[in-house]
């Protein structure tokens, strides 16, 4: 997450919590969005599932406000960090042990205008509800997925280059 300030150019998005304390920018576009239907997301969320897009940290601007790191279980036994309003609570993006903070989960429903990110999968729907119905236009798996095989190859150059890798 970049300091507070405004980019010079452009965001591709910005964001907001409930109460408006705390806002955002994405300086471009998130590598990819998963929507989450796991039993974790649907608690953590209080919803039928959760959706997240995938950008680096460095790419995210906080232009008002902070975030409290609020320090949570999760599925994987490895825990997560759920950035949120100190505020409002409300959530804002989470950090995974996969990446860390080099990677923020950014909740489309905190986007100014979140029909900018539809879903480019659908995750863990082995555990979703039942009367959400999927059609199959969009990838569906009944867990995780290879990132290589669904990720555009931009987006998976971007995460390798983010992780040191390149």
């Amino acid at each position: 997450m970049s300091e507070q300030g405004n980019s010079s150019s452009t965001p591709f998005a910005q964001g907001r919590c409930t109460c408006g304390q705390l806002r955002y920018e994405l300086l471009t576009t998130p590598m990819f969005v998963n929507c989450c239907h796991c039993r974790w997301c649907q608690r953590e969320t209080g919803a039928a599932f959760a959706l997240n897009a995938l950008i680096e940290a460095d790419r995210v601007t906080l232009t008002a406000g902070r975030a409290e790191p609020v320090v949570t279980p999760s599925a994987s036994g490895k825990g997560q960090i759920i950035h949120r309003c100190p505020m409002c609570h409300v959530a804002v993006w989470s950090n995974y042990a996969g990446a860390g903070e080099l990677l923020n989960f950014i909740r489309v429903g905190t986007l100014d205008n979140p029909d900018l990110l539809p879903p480019d999968i659908h995750i863990f729907t082995s555990s979703k509800q039942p009367w959400v119905a999927l059609d199959g236009t969009i990838p569906v798996m009944l867990g995780y997925y290879p990132r290589e095989s669904y990720w555009p190859a931009a987006s998976v150059a971007r995460h390798r280059s983010m992780r040191g890798l390149d």
